[in-house]
């Protein structure tokens, strides 16, 4: 890490920032809270306050993928047009009045009575599939947890949300993968825009098909609900329709796959915690939210400046990109207490990992159920739960921050 703290650039496509950002967020933190990178081209925040802010502020708009698109003068701007259409139709990228609009008709649908009714349906799933790890072992013994569970839950559970077939998922991985190049900020993948725009091309057909069939014999799930909701007699358009599915989906695996395999890695890299969380399993609740703050799936969030601001001593220029570092603002000694060490009992623990205001994020109740009921079957399923041979993985990625492979022995 030294080179590339002397350098003072963030640069992401570095193996050890990639690996473990922490020691660079803090040096920011202290020495360089409002940091321009070379690399990036875009300022970097870290600090709580900061971060809290920019996520809220109007001065930021939340519309990061349009002036990115607008810029392009060659090729991408052809080949990124089938993604545009339904990305900018996403919750996450819009603002007000029409994420107000949509926002409204959402809360008609993904309700917190839901949530709460998938929890028998959830814990079934994560049976089936630590029945299923234990049979996929390797000859050694060991088991990739991220291969058997947690790439395989959340997709699942949002699959049997909207009905559609658990054999389809290999396929809708592969979209969904290609897709997350271009929005997860790929910093290695040359070909990540072609791929995004074929991912957004299958994706947005297969779901196109699905909410035609709905309409023909609607059902009890939310494909179905999402069709039928209203707002003063207005509902989603098709597109939007179409992007939503895509939203879903995508958010609703992808975040949670993350937050299940970086939760694990943390709990076996502090063995006292995963004990402590044995013993007292009542503590899986506050245990989730210390995941979600220590090590979360969502790294950063992207803003363009709309309005010329200063920020940390720092004058942000209107149309200038800013990367809000969520993770480096969950480990902010201004704000937590012995911030870089596990603590599954801490409270309060008023994290930033799923947003603020506006954007706060949809899909939270799901993210946070999955979670207690995977972590609290998996802790006490497997009590000798540890790392097997082998390293594991970090996805390349920038905006979010999540494991592809996590070996484990299980018994």
């Amino acid at each position: 890490m030294t080179s590339t703290v002397a350098a003072r650039n963030y640069d992401p496509t570095d193996p050890e920032i990639r690996e473990n950002p922490f020691p660079f967020y803090e040096y920011l933190q202290a020495k360089d809270p409002a940091h321009w990178s070379r690399t990036l081209k875009s300022w970097v925040i870290t600090r709580y306050d900061d971060v809290r802010k920019a996520t809220i502020a109007p001065a930021m708009s939340s519309d990061r993928l349009t002036p990115f698109y607008e810029s392009l003068k060659d090729e991408r701007h052809d080949i990124l047009s089938g993604v545009m259409r339904y990305l900018n139709l996403w919750l996450v990228f819009r603002a007000a009045p029409e994420h107000t609009r949509v926002r409204k008709l959402l809360n008609s649908v993904f309700t917190p009575a839901l949530v709460a009714g998938m929890q028998d349906s959830i814990a079934d799933t994560v049976d089936h599939l630590f029945h299923q790890m234990r049979e996929n072992r390797c000859a050694d013994g060991s088991v990739d947890f991220m291969r058997e569970v947690a790439v395989l839950l959340p997709a699942y559970v949002i699959l049997d949300m909207l009905s559609v077939p658990r054999s389809d998922f290999q396929m809708i991985k592969v979209w969904s993968d290609d897709l997350r190049l271009f929005i997860g900020s790929a910093q290695s993948e040359p070909d990540k825009y072609t791929r995004a725009r074929s991912g957004a091309d299958h994706m947005s057909a297969y779901f196109r098909r699905i909410i035609q069939s709905r309409r023909e014999q609607p059902a009890d799930d939310v494909i179905s609900k999402m069709i039928a909701a209203s707002v003063d007699g207005n509902g989603l358009t098709e597109d939007e329709l179409v992007a939503t599915c895509m939203l879903v989906l995508f958010g609703g695996h992808e975040t949670t796959t993350s937050l299940l395999g970086n939760a694990v890695k943390a709990l076996l890299d502090h063995p006292d915690q995963l004990q402590r969380l044995q013993a007292h399993p009542e503590l899986i609740e506050s245990a989730v939210e210390e995941f979600l703050r220590f090590d979360g799936p969502v790294n950063s969030i992207v803003r363009v400046v709309a309005v010329d601001h200063e920020v940390g001593g720092q004058l942000f220029k209107k149309g200038e990109r800013v990367f809000i570092m969520i993770n480096a603002a969950n480990r902010d000694p201004n704000r937590f207490e012995r911030p870089q060490e596990l603590d599954i009992g801490r409270t309060p623990n008023r994290h930033l990992t799923f947003g603020q205001g506006l954007h706060f994020c949809l899909g939270a109740p799901l993210a946070r159920l999955e979670a207690k009921v995977c972590l609290s079957m998996l802790v006490k399923r497997f009590p000798n739960l540890r790392y097997a041979p082998g390293k594991a993985e970090w996805m390349d990625a920038l905006v979010m921050r999540g494991l592809t492979t996590l070996p484990l022995y299980l018994d």
